[in-house]
């Protein structure tokens, strides 16, 4: 996450995940705000499910806008949503964030990733009183390593549901192919009807293919821009599956919340990959 407003003072420490829980979370990270302010980062349709224990003061956190004051958060999960998020703090933020696969998402917390879905639900809500123990014992530990391990120790032995074979086939399918692959051609090749696959799809990721395979030729485009290996946003759009440009500017526009050249110009602040992309404009 990363903005003009970003917070300029804080502690951020990441992890990988251990060989437990492999597959099942991307990383774990601790956040420590040090700095007292009014800060606002933006994360573009995120393909991770996150878990965020806070031991801090809550965020504001709204989704395709900017959050208020009834978008409070302290200690929740979050499904995927197909749009940019909003977050705002204060300067007293202080959490761990596990940032669980999609396909680990419904290991750990089975048929409530439905539920999950364009949502942020409270901790003690979709975990139960395990959710407030953990928040508890992480919060009465010193030291984010030892804080990681008890996290780690707690989704491994939590993560017992086994996610359906086809469905894990067509998540990585469509990976692979960046979302560029037609559903009903998928569908066929699982044997399923296109209907059902896309029922069954929402009950385990929380959204249909369609949204899911936006997402990933999003994603493939924000990492052909930052490696550099297209040709300028002409070349990004081509390679990445989109029809044209325009259809890679609106799609930026629903996903990030901004065009590509405003995404990138911002981004470039943190990643100097992306500057020279910014005299592109459209």
């Amino acid at each position: 996450m990363s903005d003009l407003a970003a917070p300029v003072a804080f502690e951020m420490v990441r992890r990988l995940p251990s060989q437990r829980t492999a597959g099942l979370i991307s990383a774990i990270s601790g956040y420590r705000e040090t700095a007292r302010g009014r800060f606002s980062q933006r994360e573009a349709a995120p393909l991770a499910v996150p878990l965020i224990i806070s031991f801090g003061t809550p965020f504001g956190i709204a989704l395709g806008r900017k959050p208020d004051a009834a978008d409070q958060h302290g200690s929740f999960a979050a499904g995927l949503y197909a749009g940019a998020v909003y977050i705002e703090s204060d300067g007293g933020a202080e959490c761990v964030q596990v940032d669980f696969t999609p396909l680990g998402a419904f290991r750990f917390f089975g048929g409530a990733v439905v539920d999950l879905a364009a949502r942020m639900i409270e901790v003690g809500d979709v975990l139960g009183g395990d959710g407030a123990r953990l928040r508890e014992r992480l919060g009465a530990t010193n030291g984010w390593q030892r804080r990681f391990d008890i996290v780690e120790e707690f989704i491994a032995d939590r993560a017992t549901c086994l996610p359906s074979p086809e469905l894990e086939f067509a998540w990585r399918r469509l990976a692979r192919r960046g979302g560029g692959i037609r559903i009903a051609a998928l569908a066929e090749e699982i044997g399923w009807s296109r209907k059902h696959l896309v029922d069954r799809f929402r009950c385990q990721f929380g959204l249909g293919p369609k949204s899911i395979a936006r997402m990933m030729r999003f994603h493939r485009a924000c990492g052909l821009a930052r490696t550099g290996t297209s040709t300028g946003w002409a070349g990004i759009a081509a390679d990445s599956g989109f029809s044209d440009q325009a259809h890679l500017i609106r799609e930026f526009t629903a996903l990030a919340g901004e065009p590509p050249t405003a995404w990138a110009r911002r981004l470039a602040l943190t990643d100097s990959r992306l500057t020279r992309l910014h005299h592109a404009e459209w």
